[in-house]
């Protein structure tokens, strides 16, 4: 089952991200199922119970001790009568309660004396999720059986850089969803190889040519493979990502070396090349740091083309892929140039994104893709999600036609 038909009771704690809520409830509202909120009192610092009540179309709870809520249902059943607790967003000071079996309001009350299965979202700031206090705390909870979703890495409302960011809304219903009906292993036993991040070709010792890509997608994919019950091989470039668990991960930093990556992890099932290769690399590589002096002309670097691995593993004679997955990050005439991308690289399916400064999508958390498979006319189009859930649909999707 997805989170439709399930009863989810949301706990919405005190911190600046707790403004997402919103709009996490308005997605499981899409999604075909109601919700029933609770609040802290600082979480009404944030949001307001009208706003969340008007979002939900339920009733907002906030006092422990309210004798019409507790006539019309007391906390114990509210506490009972739900498939499933949501803390969101997760404080520092309610991991540390729930932690602690601490039940001094109407959420924390709840969450000591409910039955149901309880998953938390944290958010802080990267300080307080590393401290001491918060890791052995998450320590306990785990032990206790309780689920996480999340934190991720990223800019924070302080102005620093780091784990403790909330989760997106849309990740957190894409949790949701699995924690009801966990995903179909759809490449069961399959080996399964992808390339992620960009590639650094070095000018000098110190600087190099690259490109703006964060790895994101391709991470996710891996993670989304994994989950899928494949064998998953993660080539990457130059990457921030935190390697995933169960997957077996190569870093690397040049296209040449992406390339021996690559065929070394051969044979494999599926092939998905998600990394922004450089197409150029320096002609005339310098071990020392190229120097300006004074009245030097501009200097002027040659080029020469880098290996196109695409290409090299869609036209191979023995060890190819069953089935090849090319991506393109296009600026202009998008879909155009990914029919004719696809042709001259002879891959079976084409990924393609705008990556225009407008969309934010090349480096940033989400992703909107069109699909172009080889010598078919029919190209499908899907929505803006993230990069998470656009992972689990392609791998959803290939899971579909690998057999074609």
């Amino acid at each position: 089952m997805s989170v439709l038909g399930k009863k989810i009771l949301l706990i919405i704690s005190g911190g600046i991200a707790a403004y997402k809520a919103l709009e996490l409830i308005r997605l499981i509202k899409k999604s075909g199922r109601g919700v029933t909120v609770v609040m802290t009192k600082s979480a009404k610092q944030f949001v307001t119970p009208l706003s969340v009540a008007a979002l939900s179309e339920n009733k907002v709870y906030e006092e422990l001790f309210s004798l019409t809520d507790e006539a019309e249902m007391g906390h114990i059943s509210l506490s009972r009568e739900n498939d499933l607790i949501l803390v969101m967003p997760a404080t520092a000071n309610i991991l540390a309660k729930l932690a602690h079996g601490i039940a001094d309001d109407l959420p924390t009350t709840l969450l000591l004396a409910t039955d149901s299965p309880i998953l938390v979202a944290p958010a802080m700031n990267v300080r307080m999720w590393e401290s001491p206090a918060t890791q052995n705390n998450m320590s306990i909870l785990r032990k206790n059986g309780i689920g996480f979703i999340g934190p991720v890495e990223g800019d924070m409302a302080c102005g620093e850089f780091g784990f403790g960011r909330l989760s997106d809304p849309d990740d957190i219903l894409v949790a949701l969803n699995e924690f009801f009906a966990p995903a179909v292993k759809v490449l069961t036993g399959k080996k399964l190889l992808i390339t992620a991040g960009p590639t650094h070709e070095p000018i000098d010792p110190v600087r190099f040519l690259g490109n703006l890509s964060s790895g994101k997608q391709g991470y996710a994919l891996a993670v989304a493979a994994r989950d899928a019950g494949a064998i998953v091989t993660l080539i990457t470039g130059p990457s921030n990502e935190v390697i995933p668990l169960g997957v077996n991960a190569v870093k690397v930093t040049t296209a040449e070396q992406m390339l021996d990556a690559v065929n070394q992890a051969l044979p494999v099932d599926i092939a998905i090349f998600a990394a922004a290769v450089a197409d150029w690399k320096i002609a005339d590589y310098s071990d020392k740091k190229i120097k300006k002096q004074v009245g030097d002309e501009i200097k002027t670097l040659s080029f020469v083309e880098n290996p196109d691995i695409l290409k090299t593993i869609s036209n191979l004679k023995n060890n190819r892929p069953k089935l090849v997955v090319g991506f393109a990050a296009e600026t202009d005439n998008v879909i155009d140039n990914a029919k004719a991308k696809i042709k001259r690289k002879g891959c079976d399916l084409m990924i393609v994104n705008d990556v225009s400064p407008k969309t934010g999508i090349m480096g940033g958390d989400h992703n909107k893709i069109s699909l172009i498979k080889l010598n078919d006319e029919q190209i499908e189009h899907w929505d803006l999600a993230s990069k998470t859930q656009i992972a689990k649909q392609i791998i959803e999707y290939i899971g579909r036609i690998k057999d074609e």
